[in-house]
This record gives structure tokens, sequence and C-alpha cells, in this order.
């Protein structure tokens, strides 16, 4: 199994802000990877951080990643497919720099093609055309002497086709897996958290998190996963924005599971979008370990029943049913606190006046008008 993690940029707490710098503390944190982001436009004065990133990344066996323009309109008319096209050259041209591993690029709306087979087919082609373009950028025949030692021995970057988060976006689950099937060269970037919301928060379990990568590894045959990773809002099927995940109802923990328990086969690599960044990769990267342990510590306790079964002749389900019938007694005992009655303070009695024998004289007079007193409670 392995887990490559890193942030989607520079890292918030890094001081400088170049990809070098992002790089090295990166790298002090832990982690194994980074998304360089051109999400709009490359500008020449770059290009110089970008050579000095591709030379760190492959002295210290780092994995770099870019991420092509976000507004694209792949599927609009030509002036705009040749606008979206010449951002994604410069991109393509900053990705065999920095020795990209992967290119992440998006299609943009379904435009008047709507959904369905000419969009597909639509969108096969041209990257079709981006996966030739970066074969011909990065095998150059009139570079004999490259500069930088991974053009000459490495092999081009892939392209990833990402999932959209949006319903009027092209870029469901199907359709992606549908064009990277078609497509040598490319892959398909799992977008989990627009995955989650154009599913309306369909990624919930472990379960749920093994049929979507067993069904991609069945759909393109593949043990190699581009994956990015955040907390979302979604609304209706749509993701409103990114949010850090302890905010968000996708959970991170049950994917955690999943690579840990039934992941041993993957070979992914995980980017943080949340608006925390390296903060969230870290907290991604503590939540594996912290699964490791409890797969580490229920091997423990099966080896040991079967050795106290081995030992007493008993069977490993009996004992194991014994131990969590002593588990649920310790627990309904703590929840069960004993109840102490209060005892009722005794009640004082009021000293009511001692009324004073009435005289002989009077007494005549009362056998004619005889008032007793009453009490104020029987008044009303």
């Amino acid at each position: 199994m392995g887990v490559k993690l890193g942030p989607a940029g520079v890292p918030l707490s890094c001081k400088g802000r170049t990809i070098v710098e992002g790089m090295d503390d990166i790298i002090a944190l832990g982690l194994e990877t980074m998304e360089a982001q051109t999400v709009r436009l490359i500008q020449p004065q770059h290009f110089e951080q970008y050579w000095q990133a591709g030379v760190l990344a492959n002295k210290a066996d780092f994995e770099m990643n870019i991420h092509g323009p976000y507004y694209s309109e792949l599927l609009g008319n030509r002036v705009e497919r040749g606008r979206s096209l010449a951002k994604i050259e410069s991109t393509l041209q900053a990705a065999r720099t920095i020795n990209a591993r992967h290119i992440t690029l998006h299609t943009g709306h379904y435009g008047d093609f709507g959904r369905g087979t000419a969009a597909n087919e639509q969108v096969a082609n041209i990257f079709s055309s981006i996966v030739d373009r970066v074969h011909e950028i990065w095998h150059d025949d009139e570079d004999e002497f490259p500069v930088f030692p991974w053009i000459k021995d490495g092999t081009p970057s892939k392209i990833g086709v990402e999932t959209s988060g949006r319903q009027e976006l092209w870029g469901s689950l199907e359709e992606v897996i549908e064009v990277v099937n078609h497509v040598e060269g490319t892959i398909p970037v799992l977008n989990i958290a627009h995955i989650h919301a154009r599913g309306h928060g369909r990624m919930k379990t472990s379960e749920d998190y093994g049929e979507l990568f067993d069904m991609v590894r069945e759909s393109i045959g593949t043990k190699e996963f581009y994956c990015h990773f955040s907390g979302v809002e979604h609304r209706t099927g749509n993701a409103m924005h990114y949010t850090q995940i302890k905010k968000s109802d996708l959970n991170f923990e049950p994917l955690a599971e999943f690579i840990v328990e039934d992941g041993g086969w993957l070979d992914i690599t995980l980017i943080s979008d949340s608006p925390l960044l390296e903060h969230d990769a870290m907290y991604m990267l503590q939540n594996i370990d912290k699964a490791k342990h409890k797969q580490l510590e229920r091997k423990a306790r099966e080896d040991r029943r079967r050795a106290l079964a081995a030992q007493t002749g008993t069977s490993v389900e009996d004992l194991r049913r014994k131990e969590e019938e002593m588990a649920k007694l310790r627990t309904q005992g703590a929840q069960e606190e004993p109840v102490v009655e209060a005892k009722p303070e005794p009640v004082k009695e009021e000293k009511k006046p001692k009324k004073k024998a009435p005289s002989k004289k009077k007494e005549d007079e009362e056998d004619v008008f005889s008032f007793e007193e009453e009490d104020d409670d029987d008044l009303f």
C-alpha cells in the first residue's frame, strides 16, 4: 500500500510564497507530494521557480503535480475552446519544467452539446490532442541535450480528467471513466468532495469508498489513483464551496478505514483541497495512522483469543461473544448511577396561640351567639 499526501498549493504556514520554499516546508512536515496551482494564467517570471522546483523534486524524489486553469470551456464554441487550450498549453510547459507526474484539467460547461454521447466524444477528442501535445513537449527532437535529466530519462506527465461538482458542468464519475477508457495517457482525478456533492452526500461509509475504487479499478484496470479531498458545502447535488474537513458532512475517517483495512492494493496520491491546506493534509495523515493502530490492536486481540481458545479448549467465537457481553455490562454499569433518595425534611409544626377559657360571665352570651374562629384557608 502506498499513500502520498500533500496540499494543493504553497502551505499557509510557509513564510516565503515560492513553490520551492513550500516544498521545503511540506517535506519538513513529513508529507510527500504537492500540487502546484496554475489555475488562471502562468506568468513568464514564474518559470525560474518552476525550474528550481523541478530540480528539487528530482533530487529529493518528491512527487510534483500541477493543476490547470479552473475556468475552461472545452465544450464551448471555437473561440472559447481556443482560449482554454492556450491556457492549458502554458500548464503543459510548466508541468515539463517542474517534472509533474499528473496534470489535472477541467472541461467546463456542457454548452450546446448537453449530456450524452456527443459531448463525451468531443471531450475524448480534445483530451487525445492534449496527450499528443504533452508528448511533443516532453520529447522535443531539437532538444538534443536537455537541461533537465528527468526529461531525458523520465516519462511524460499523465493527463488527469477531474470529476466536477456541479450538475451543469461536464464531469460526472461515469463520464470521466468513459473518456479515460477511450484515451490512452489520461487518468481519472477523483475529487471526493465533488463526487460527494454531486451524489447528494453519497460518500458516508468505508463500504462506499470500496465500491467507488472497485468500480474505477474494474472499469479502467488501474491500481494507481490520484484524488482530491476536502470538506464541502453542497445543496441539491451541487458543490457550493470547499470547507475544512471537520466542518463538513464528508468525513475522512471512513476513507482512512478503507485505505488501511481493504486498500492494500492501492497506490494513491491524496491532495488536500481544504482551505486549511497542509493542516487538513496532516489531519488526514493522523487519521490514517489511527486506523493503522486500530487494525494492530484488533489483530492483537484476535491472536490473544486464538491462544486462549487453544489453552482452554473453547472456540474463538465463544470468547469473542463473552468479551462483547462483558463490555456491554461494563457500559451499562457506568451509565446506571445509584439513585440516592432525598429524605424529607421534618415539618415544623406551627405553634398556635392558646385560647383562654371563656369566663363564666360570658358563657351565657356565647350560648346565645356562638362564633367559631375559622382558618384563612377556608375562606376561599
